[in-house]
């Protein structure tokens, strides 16, 4: 049996890349807002690990995508297949990525693909052309995170 997985992304502002890359993906950002009820309710937390984001309560520091077929908890919001979580971190990003996502358009999509990217927020760095191996572009996320486009 397959197993179920989570990439974690560290951010400076989990909810806003998030949305970025909900938008990117085509992915669903996760609704914490019912266990986060149930949490407040039960005192399991307090106020301060909670903040709003466009018009939901979120768990501060925190939020996650996954993709709109696979299964969920209905309660926690929390997927159960392919998910990203992004987690604030104090510190800015360093360095070149160890892992990043490609994402693939339809075939001779590319040029639509990196204009809608782009219009979400993400930056050309370089384009990639290997013939036949491939033409891709390496591009960064809103945070400088990264990712190619392919």
């Amino acid at each position: 049996m397959a197993l179920n997985w989570k990439l974690a992304i560290d951010s400076t502002n989990a909810p806003a890349l998030a949305d970025f890359w909900a938008s990117a993906l085509e992915y669903e950002v996760e609704d914490p807002g019912p266990l986060i009820e149930q949490l407040l309710a039960a005192g399991h937390i307090g106020e301060e690990a909670v903040t709003e984001h466009r018009g939901r309560k979120v768990f501060r520091g925190y939020a996650a995508i996954r993709h709109p077929e696979d299964p969920f908890d209905a309660t926690s919001g929390v997927g159960r297949g392919r998910r990203l979580l992004f987690q604030d971190v104090p510190e800015e990003k360093s360095g070149k990525n160890r892992l990043h996502l490609d994402v693939h358009s339809e075939p001779g999509g590319l040029d639509d693909l990196v204009a809608r990217l782009e219009g979400l927020g993400a930056t050309r760095v370089r384009e990639v052309d290997r013939g036949p191996a491939g033409h891709w572009w390496v591009m960064q996320d809103p945070e400088g995170n990264e990712f190619c486009a392919a």
